[in-house]
């Protein structure tokens, strides 16, 4: 590896095209910064810079080197900014579960940036709570029932969940009560709630169903139930674009039928402050939940 103290007075330099506007940047000296140059010159064996009438400018060589190095530097911001805990003025990092992310909360954050421009948003994925637990985030929205245990974790919804599936799998299998599941194949995911308790709750006892197929994630078990490959239990928190554009029905309808439970909580970080980014985003997200916005 080459100095990294070079690289950085390099990276300034030719981005400014001045040792002296790099020093400027860097708070150090022109001369520190020549200096650094020729350490970095020497180790690599080229010219990076041509002197002329005060300017630096890039060789061909020097080009391609500043052009791979800003990305290298961008990679490494990136990095820093996924975990270091965030203190720059006006970002907020959101820490979800995939499917939430992808089927709810991202297609509506154009709403809430456009409400806040001043904010910039960082949506960062996390699978469990020890994940959650080793990222830099300033509020999660955690889909864990394990969650309720914490002391920092609030309940945020109470899902209503049913059975749904495609409307052509309803029709030809005849769903008319939960017991007919016997004849469908139930997709499973990582849901608090499994059909199990499904069908202890509605009082059915053991169903056994004609077929059945584990998926890991929420997001995946919609796409399949749409496609017609079984039935999936979910609310339509996250079906929701699906639901209605009749991909998915509910073959059965009625309170009977639909069970509730707390499923999504709310965990702050310890750097939670009134009057910053993160309540503007709490109010508008729990006035997005219910349907307000």
């Amino acid at each position: 590896m080459p100095p990294l103290k070079a690289l950085l007075a390099f990276e300034a330099a030719s981005r400014h095209g001045s040792f002296t506007q790099g020093a400027e940047e860097l708070g150090v000296t022109p001369s520190a910064v020549s200096h650094q140059m020729q350490v970095l010159e020497d180790f690599l064996g080229v010219k990076l810079f041509q002197r002329r009438a005060g300017r630096a400018l890039l060789t061909p060589a020097g080009r391609l080197y500043s052009r791979e190095l800003a990305h290298a530097f961008g990679i490494i911001g990136n990095a820093t900014s996924l975990v270091a805990p965030q203190s720059q003025h006006g970002h907020l990092v959101i820490a979800s579960g995939p499917s939430f992310a992808a089927k709810w909360l991202q297609p509506r954050l154009p709403d809430f940036l456009g409400r806040h421009p001043g904010i910039k948003v960082r949506l960062s994925t996390f699978t469990d709570a020890e994940e959650l637990h080793e990222s830099g985030y300033d509020i999660a929205i955690a889909y864990a029932p394990t969650l309720a245990m914490r002391r920092d974790a609030e309940p945020l919804l109470v899902e209503k969940l049913r059975p749904l599936c495609s409307p052509l799998l309803a029709r030809d299998l005849a769903l008319r009560t939960p017991f007919d599941l016997t004849r469908a194949t139930l997709i499973h995911s990582s849901n608090a709630v499994t059909w199990k308790d499904y069908f202890r709750k509605l009082g059915l006892g053991e169903v056994r169903p004609a077929g059945e197929l584990w998926l890991d994630r929420s997001s995946m078990a919609i796409e399949a139930a749409a496609g017609g490959l079984g039935v999936i239990l979910e609310s339509e928190i996250l079906a929701e674009k699906e639901f209605a554009e009749g991909k998915l029905v509910a073959p059965f309808d009625g309170a009977a039928c639909t069970i509730e439970a707390t499923t999504y909580y709310l965990v702050r970080s310890s750097r939670y402050r009134a009057g910053t980014p993160l309540v503007a985003f709490e109010n508008w997200l729990r006035a997005t939940l219910v349907g307000k916005r």
